[in-house]
């Protein structure tokens, strides 16, 4: 074994992780309640198809009631909310995304987990976050990312189901310990 060079700098690096094990099995241990169905684009004669949703497929429990798409502008965060009875199902047909999904119950056996996932068009994936768990996320590609979200019950305009936590708020700094500034790519 040959001793490495001395480099500047050397004590400060830090080794590579990756997020999957050789047989491309995600390594984090999921947020229970949180399930993430990779899907693929399929390339054709004309561009690709990527499945969003199929009733058939085991994850989905709930119909599809209600859809729609929200966008996120360059460097932006959206977060944190959570969603007292419904279900959120993401899909991001465009852009850079990263999602991070933490545990605030306190009864739950993920208590304090949280989970990070950078999705887009080239990397999809149907995102399913149970009710309770504070989720957000931060468009971290160079353009605006469109996000459809697929909850489990159609909003109620009059007593809406989700709750929010303002991400640069003192008590979403003690209450959720997730900062994408000490995460950047």
């Amino acid at each position: 074994m040959t001793t490495p060079p001395e480099i500047e700098g050397r004590n400060s690096l830090e080794a590579k992780r990756s997020q999957v094990d050789r047989s491309g099995a995600w390594r984090a241990v999921p947020i229970d309640g949180v399930i993430f169905r990779p899907t693929r684009p399929v390339p054709h004669e004309g561009g690709t198809l990527a499945e969003i949703v199929r009733s058939d497929w085991p994850e989905i429990s709930h119909e599809v009631v209600h859809a729609h798409v929200t966008t996120t502008l360059p460097g932006c965060i959206r977060a944190w909310g959570l969603h007292q009875q419904s279900t959120d199902r993401l899909f991001v047909v465009k852009g850079l995304v990263s999602i991070v999904v933490f545990d605030g119950r306190k009864d739950s056996l993920t208590f304090g987990s949280y989970n990070e996932f950078k999705v887009s068009e080239r990397n999809p994936g149907l995102l399913q976050i149970a009710p309770n768990l504070f989720h957000g996320w931060k468009a971290i590609g160079t353009e605006e990312a469109f996000i459809i979200n697929m909850p489990t019950a159609p909003y109620d305009y009059d007593q809406p189901d989700a709750l929010d936590l303002p991400y640069e708020s003192e008590d979403a700094r003690q209450i959720v310990p997730w900062r994408w500034e000490d995460h950047s790519m």
